[in-house]
C-alpha cells in the first residue's frame, strides 16, 4: 500500500512540475498566436483545426512523430498541407520563445 501511495504521489508531482516548466508569458503566447487553431489544451478540435486537420498534441503518437527540431522549424517556417497552411514565426519569436512553445506543445502529454 505504501509503494502504491508513493508511486502515485511521485507521478502526480512529476506531472505538475512538467506543466509548471512553462511560463505564463509563453501561455500567453500561445493563447495569443496558437490557440484559435490548435486549441488552448493542444487537441485542435476547434473550427479551423477541424479544417486543417490539426494533429492532436496530447496524443502519445503524435508526441513521438515528431523531434523537438522538427517542431521548432514548423513553428518557426510554417506548415503547408493540403487542407491549410500555418504562417512561420521565425521574424515574430525569439529562438528562445520558440523553445518554450516546444516545451509547452511537449507539455500537452503530460
Amino acid at each position: 500500500m505504501k509503494k502504491t501511495m508513493a508511486a502515485v504521489l511521485s507521478l502526480a508531482l512529476l506531472s505538475l512540475g512538467a506543466r509548471a516548466e512553462v511560463d505564463k508569458k509563453t501561455e500567453r503566447t500561445w493563447k495569443a498566436k496558437c490557440a484559435s487553431c490548435h486549441g488552448a489544451d493542444g487537441k485542435g478540435e476547434t473550427d479551423q483545426g477541424k479544417k486543417a486537420g490539426i494533429p492532436n498534441y496530447t496524443d502519445p503518437a503524435f508526441q513521438k512523430s515528431k523531434t523537438d527540431d522538427q517542431l521548432k522549424a514548423a513553428i518557426a517556417n510554417g506548415v503547408k498541407t493540403d487542407k491549410g497552411e500555418m504562417e512561420g514565426y521565425k521574424d515574430k519569436l525569439s529562438a528562445e520563445e520558440t523553445e518554450n512553445l516546444v516545451k509547452l506543445v511537449r507539455s500537452f502529454a503530460k
